[in-house]
Protein backbone atom coordinates (compact mmCIF):
# COMPACT_ATOMS: atom_id res chain seq x y z
CA UNK A 1 0.00 0.00 0.00
CA UNK A 2 1.80 3.19 -1.02
CA UNK A 3 1.72 6.23 1.15
CA UNK A 4 -1.30 8.47 -0.59
CA UNK A 5 -3.36 4.50 -0.64
CA UNK A 6 -2.19 5.25 3.89
CA UNK A 7 -3.53 8.35 4.13
CA UNK A 8 -6.71 7.80 2.58
CA UNK A 9 -7.27 4.72 4.51
CA UNK A 10 -6.74 6.64 7.85
CA UNK A 11 -8.96 8.97 6.82
CA UNK A 12 -11.55 6.37 6.23
CA UNK A 13 -11.55 5.03 9.60
CA UNK A 14 -11.83 8.68 11.25
CA UNK A 15 -14.75 9.25 9.01
CA UNK A 16 -16.29 5.97 10.26
CA UNK A 17 -15.32 7.08 13.73
CA UNK A 18 -17.20 9.83 13.28
CA UNK A 19 -20.51 8.78 12.00
CA UNK A 20 -20.37 5.61 14.95
CA UNK A 21 -19.67 7.86 17.45
CA UNK A 22 -23.10 10.01 17.18
CA UNK A 23 -25.75 8.92 19.76
CA UNK A 24 -28.26 9.33 16.81
CA UNK A 25 -26.48 6.37 15.00
CA UNK A 26 -25.15 4.58 18.25
CA UNK A 27 -29.08 4.65 19.41
CA UNK A 28 -30.29 2.39 16.93
CA UNK A 29 -27.04 -0.14 17.16
CA UNK A 30 -27.81 -0.51 20.67
CA UNK A 31 -31.78 -0.97 20.31
CA UNK A 32 -31.06 -4.14 17.98
CA UNK A 33 -27.93 -5.33 19.11
CA UNK A 34 -28.00 -4.62 23.14
CA UNK A 35 -30.90 -6.74 24.67
CA UNK A 36 -31.21 -4.36 27.49
CA UNK A 37 -32.25 -2.10 25.45
CA UNK A 38 -35.05 -4.44 23.19
CA UNK A 39 -38.31 -2.55 25.10
CA UNK A 40 -36.65 0.50 24.90
CA UNK A 41 -37.43 3.06 22.50
CA UNK A 42 -34.22 4.94 20.40
CA UNK A 43 -35.32 8.45 21.69
CA UNK A 44 -34.89 7.12 25.06
CA UNK A 45 -31.57 5.26 24.52
CA UNK A 46 -30.49 8.90 23.22
CA UNK A 47 -31.83 10.99 25.43
CA UNK A 48 -32.17 9.02 28.75
CA UNK A 49 -29.44 6.49 28.82
CA UNK A 50 -26.31 6.91 26.91
CA UNK A 51 -24.23 8.81 29.36
CA UNK A 52 -21.95 11.73 27.90
CA UNK A 53 -20.61 12.49 25.00
CA UNK A 54 -18.77 9.31 23.36
CA UNK A 55 -15.31 9.78 22.51
CA UNK A 56 -12.62 8.51 19.89
CA UNK A 57 -9.17 7.45 20.90
CA UNK A 58 -8.21 9.31 23.89
CA UNK A 59 -6.83 7.57 27.57
CA UNK A 60 -4.17 5.13 27.11
CA UNK A 61 -4.77 2.11 29.06
CA UNK A 62 -1.07 0.33 29.90
CA UNK A 63 -1.89 -3.46 30.67
CA UNK A 64 1.60 -4.63 31.92
CA UNK A 65 1.14 -2.10 34.91
CA UNK A 66 0.25 -3.86 38.06
CA UNK A 67 -3.50 -2.39 38.25
CA UNK A 68 -4.75 -1.73 35.10
CA UNK A 69 -6.64 2.12 35.25
CA UNK A 70 -8.86 3.37 32.88
CA UNK A 71 -9.11 6.90 33.07
CA UNK A 72 -12.04 7.44 31.19
CA UNK A 73 -14.32 5.57 29.30
CA UNK A 74 -12.06 5.88 26.07
CA UNK A 75 -8.96 4.25 25.58
CA UNK A 76 -5.55 2.66 24.14
CA UNK A 77 -4.17 -0.39 25.30
CA UNK A 78 -0.46 -1.28 24.15
CA UNK A 79 1.37 -4.13 26.00
CA UNK A 80 5.03 -4.25 25.71
CA UNK A 81 6.31 -5.20 22.32
CA UNK A 82 3.09 -4.73 19.97
CA UNK A 83 1.65 -1.18 18.64
CA UNK A 84 -0.28 1.10 20.27
CA UNK A 85 -4.19 0.08 19.60
CA UNK A 86 -7.27 2.17 20.31
CA UNK A 87 -10.48 0.93 21.50
CA UNK A 88 -12.49 3.30 18.34
CA UNK A 89 -16.02 4.51 20.60
CA UNK A 90 -16.00 4.05 23.98
CA UNK A 91 -18.73 4.97 26.41
CA UNK A 92 -20.97 4.19 29.78
CA UNK A 93 -24.70 3.65 28.99
CA UNK A 94 -27.13 3.07 32.04
CA UNK A 95 -29.46 0.03 31.03
CA UNK A 96 -33.13 -0.43 32.31
CA UNK A 97 -33.90 -2.82 34.95
CA UNK A 98 -36.94 -3.59 37.41
CA UNK A 99 -34.72 -2.62 40.85
CA UNK A 100 -32.24 -0.54 39.40
CA UNK A 101 -30.00 0.80 36.82
CA UNK A 102 -27.18 -1.30 35.70
CA UNK A 103 -24.29 0.22 34.07
CA UNK A 104 -23.38 -0.88 30.93
CA UNK A 105 -19.43 -0.40 29.51
CA UNK A 106 -19.77 -0.27 25.61
CA UNK A 107 -17.09 -0.26 22.42
CA UNK A 108 -18.16 0.06 19.09
CA UNK A 109 -15.50 -0.78 16.26
CA UNK A 110 -15.15 -0.05 13.13
CA UNK A 111 -13.68 -2.63 10.85
CA UNK A 112 -12.48 -2.71 7.39
CA UNK A 113 -11.03 -5.65 6.94
CA UNK A 114 -12.94 -8.82 8.06
CA UNK A 115 -10.27 -11.10 7.99
CA UNK A 116 -7.14 -9.43 8.89
CA UNK A 117 -4.99 -12.59 9.77
CA UNK A 118 -7.00 -13.85 13.18
CA UNK A 119 -10.68 -14.41 13.79
CA UNK A 120 -12.11 -10.55 14.84
CA UNK A 121 -14.31 -12.74 17.05
CA UNK A 122 -11.37 -13.82 19.43
CA UNK A 123 -10.02 -9.96 19.32
CA UNK A 124 -13.58 -8.90 20.36
CA UNK A 125 -13.96 -11.67 23.24
CA UNK A 126 -10.44 -9.77 23.91
CA UNK A 127 -11.45 -6.55 24.21
CA UNK A 128 -14.42 -7.33 26.58
CA UNK A 129 -11.85 -9.13 29.08
CA UNK A 130 -10.00 -6.32 28.73
CA UNK A 131 -12.40 -3.38 29.17
CA UNK A 132 -13.45 -6.00 32.41
CA UNK A 133 -9.86 -6.10 34.13
CA UNK A 134 -9.73 -2.50 33.22
CA UNK A 135 -12.76 -1.73 36.14
CA UNK A 136 -10.34 -2.56 38.73
CA UNK A 137 -9.15 -0.27 40.76
CA UNK A 138 -11.48 2.22 39.52
CA UNK A 139 -15.52 0.40 39.74
CA UNK A 140 -14.00 -1.66 42.35
CA UNK A 141 -11.55 -2.81 44.68
CA UNK A 142 -9.62 -5.85 46.49
CA UNK A 143 -12.52 -8.34 46.20
CA UNK A 144 -15.71 -6.35 45.12
CA UNK A 145 -16.34 -8.59 42.43
CA UNK A 146 -20.05 -8.08 42.80
CA UNK A 147 -19.38 -4.87 40.96
CA UNK A 148 -18.27 -5.10 38.02
CA UNK A 149 -20.18 -3.55 34.97
CA UNK A 150 -21.38 -5.85 31.91
CA UNK A 151 -18.93 -4.65 28.73
CA UNK A 152 -20.67 -5.56 25.33
CA UNK A 153 -17.92 -5.03 22.37
CA UNK A 154 -19.51 -4.16 19.05
CA UNK A 155 -18.07 -4.66 15.69
CA UNK A 156 -18.97 -3.44 12.54
CA UNK A 157 -17.64 -4.64 9.14
CA UNK A 158 -17.98 -3.40 6.32
CA UNK A 159 -16.24 -5.45 4.13
CA UNK A 160 -17.48 -8.78 4.67
CA UNK A 161 -17.12 -11.98 2.69
CA UNK A 162 -20.05 -13.41 0.69
CA UNK A 163 -21.02 -15.73 3.83
CA UNK A 164 -21.07 -13.52 6.72
CA UNK A 165 -22.57 -10.27 4.62
CA UNK A 166 -25.54 -9.10 6.14
CA UNK A 167 -25.48 -10.84 9.40
CA UNK A 168 -26.10 -9.49 13.16
CA UNK A 169 -24.73 -12.19 15.72
CA UNK A 170 -24.56 -11.93 19.27
CA UNK A 171 -21.92 -14.03 21.62
CA UNK A 172 -21.60 -14.07 25.68
CA UNK A 173 -21.71 -16.57 28.55
CA UNK A 174 -24.41 -19.03 29.18
CA UNK A 175 -25.45 -21.33 31.58
CA UNK A 176 -25.57 -25.14 31.16
CA UNK A 177 -25.84 -28.12 33.71
CA UNK A 178 -24.40 -31.00 33.87
CA UNK A 179 -25.68 -32.61 37.10
CA UNK A 180 -28.66 -30.81 38.62
CA UNK A 181 -31.08 -27.92 37.76
CA UNK A 182 -29.78 -25.12 40.22
CA UNK A 183 -29.94 -21.64 38.75
CA UNK A 184 -27.50 -18.69 38.70
CA UNK A 185 -28.63 -15.55 38.67
CA UNK A 186 -28.43 -14.58 35.03
CA UNK A 187 -26.18 -11.06 36.70
CA UNK A 188 -23.59 -12.59 37.84
CA UNK A 189 -22.26 -14.55 35.07
CA UNK A 190 -23.53 -12.56 32.10
CA UNK A 191 -20.59 -10.25 32.07
CA UNK A 192 -19.55 -9.88 28.18
CA UNK A 193 -21.15 -9.81 24.84
CA UNK A 194 -19.34 -9.23 21.86
CA UNK A 195 -21.89 -8.75 18.65
CA UNK A 196 -20.78 -8.95 14.91
CA UNK A 197 -22.40 -6.55 12.53
CA UNK A 198 -21.64 -7.69 8.86
CA UNK A 199 -22.40 -5.04 5.73
CA UNK A 200 -21.95 -5.69 2.20
CA UNK A 201 -22.01 -3.99 -0.95
CA UNK A 202 -25.57 -3.86 -2.12
CA UNK A 203 -27.81 -0.30 -2.06
CA UNK A 204 -29.15 0.77 1.28
CA UNK A 205 -32.56 0.55 -0.52
CA UNK A 206 -32.39 -3.33 -0.80
CA UNK A 207 -32.22 -3.59 3.09
CA UNK A 208 -34.27 -3.01 6.70
CA UNK A 209 -33.66 -2.11 9.91
CA UNK A 210 -30.15 -1.33 10.89
CA UNK A 211 -28.44 -3.00 7.93
CA UNK A 212 -30.39 -0.44 5.86
CA UNK A 213 -29.48 2.54 8.06
CA UNK A 214 -25.43 1.31 8.43
CA UNK A 215 -25.22 0.72 4.67
CA UNK A 216 -26.44 4.04 3.99
CA UNK A 217 -24.11 6.00 5.67
CA UNK A 218 -20.79 3.60 5.28
CA UNK A 219 -20.96 1.63 2.42
CA UNK A 220 -23.66 3.50 -0.13
CA UNK A 221 -21.42 5.75 -2.36
CA UNK A 222 -24.46 5.91 -5.08
CA UNK A 223 -25.79 8.75 -2.84
CA UNK A 224 -24.14 12.33 -2.25
CA UNK A 225 -23.62 14.01 1.10
CA UNK A 226 -26.83 15.87 1.43
CA UNK A 227 -28.97 13.03 0.07
CA UNK A 228 -27.17 11.36 3.07
CA UNK A 229 -27.92 13.92 5.73
CA UNK A 230 -31.70 14.14 4.19
CA UNK A 231 -32.67 10.34 4.18
CA UNK A 232 -30.77 9.97 7.80
CA UNK A 233 -33.68 12.46 8.93
CA UNK A 234 -36.20 11.39 6.93
CA UNK A 235 -35.92 7.47 7.75
CA UNK A 236 -34.51 7.29 10.87
CA UNK A 237 -35.14 10.64 12.42
CA UNK A 238 -31.54 11.32 13.08
CA UNK A 239 -30.57 14.83 13.56
CA UNK A 240 -27.14 16.47 11.83
CA UNK A 241 -24.77 17.11 14.04
CA UNK A 242 -21.35 19.00 13.17
CA UNK A 243 -19.46 15.56 14.41
CA UNK A 244 -22.19 13.21 12.24
CA UNK A 245 -21.88 15.95 9.48
CA UNK A 246 -17.91 15.55 9.57
CA UNK A 247 -18.08 12.21 9.43
CA UNK A 248 -20.81 11.76 6.35
CA UNK A 249 -18.66 14.72 4.53
CA UNK A 250 -15.23 12.90 4.88
CA UNK A 251 -16.57 9.36 3.64
CA UNK A 252 -18.93 11.06 0.29
CA UNK A 253 -15.19 13.04 -0.53
CA UNK A 254 -13.32 9.99 -0.06
CA UNK A 255 -15.98 7.98 -2.09
CA UNK A 256 -15.69 10.04 -5.05
CA UNK A 257 -12.25 10.23 -4.62
CA UNK A 258 -11.84 6.52 -5.12
CA UNK A 259 -14.25 7.00 -7.64
CA UNK A 260 -12.23 8.61 -9.68
CA UNK A 261 -9.06 6.96 -9.31
CA UNK A 262 -10.58 4.17 -9.97
CA UNK A 263 -11.61 6.15 -13.92
CA UNK A 264 -8.12 7.32 -14.47
CA UNK A 265 -6.64 3.85 -13.46
CA UNK A 266 -8.81 1.88 -15.92
CA UNK A 267 -8.34 4.63 -18.90
CA UNK A 268 -4.45 4.03 -17.63
CA UNK A 269 -4.58 0.74 -18.06
CA UNK A 270 -6.94 1.02 -21.56
CA UNK A 271 -3.63 2.33 -22.83
CA UNK A 272 -1.43 -0.25 -21.56
CA UNK A 273 -3.46 -2.69 -22.72
CA UNK A 274 -3.60 -1.08 -26.11
CA UNK A 275 0.12 -0.20 -26.30
CA UNK A 276 0.81 -4.29 -25.85
CA UNK A 277 -1.34 -4.95 -28.92
CA UNK A 278 0.35 -2.64 -30.87
CA UNK A 279 3.62 -3.94 -29.87
CA UNK A 280 2.73 -7.52 -30.57
CA UNK A 281 1.74 -6.51 -33.92
CA UNK A 282 4.50 -4.78 -34.98
CA UNK A 283 7.20 -7.72 -33.57
CA UNK A 284 4.79 -9.72 -35.66
CA UNK A 285 5.51 -7.84 -38.86
CA UNK A 286 9.36 -8.05 -37.79
CA UNK A 287 9.99 -4.44 -37.10
CA UNK A 288 13.06 -3.86 -35.04
CA UNK A 289 12.74 -3.50 -31.23
CA UNK A 290 14.44 0.30 -31.75
CA UNK A 291 11.72 1.49 -34.34
CA UNK A 292 8.98 0.38 -32.13
CA UNK A 293 10.14 1.92 -29.09
CA UNK A 294 10.19 5.49 -31.66
CA UNK A 295 6.87 4.39 -32.58
CA UNK A 296 4.62 3.88 -29.79
CA UNK A 297 7.41 5.91 -27.37
CA UNK A 298 7.95 3.33 -25.11
CA UNK A 299 11.35 2.08 -23.82
CA UNK A 300 13.39 -0.34 -25.76
CA UNK A 301 13.35 -2.53 -22.33
CA UNK A 302 9.51 -2.58 -22.31
CA UNK A 303 9.04 -3.52 -25.90
CA UNK A 304 11.52 -6.12 -24.97
CA UNK A 305 9.63 -7.39 -21.96
CA UNK A 306 6.47 -7.17 -24.29
CA UNK A 307 7.99 -9.61 -26.46
CA UNK A 308 9.54 -12.20 -24.19
CA UNK A 309 6.29 -12.64 -22.64
CA UNK A 310 4.44 -13.10 -25.03
CA UNK A 311 7.59 -15.72 -27.40
CA UNK A 312 8.43 -13.13 -29.99
CA UNK A 313 11.51 -12.88 -28.58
Amino acid sequence: MGRADERRKIQYDKACKEVLSEKGIIGHILKTCVREYENVSIEDIVNKYIQGTPEVEKILVQPDDVIYRIESQHTEDSSEGENAVFFDVRFTALAPDTEELIELIINIEAQNKFNPGYPLLKRGIYYCSRMISGQYGTVFTKSHYEKIKKVYSIWVCTNSNKEWEYNIARYGIIEENIIGKAKAKTSHYDLLSVVMICLGKKQYTELEGLLRLLNLVLVDNDLKQQEKKNKLAEEFSIKMTPRLERGVQEMCNLSEGIEQRGIEKGIAQGREQMANETVIEMLKGKMSVDMIARFTKLTVEQVKEIGKKNALI
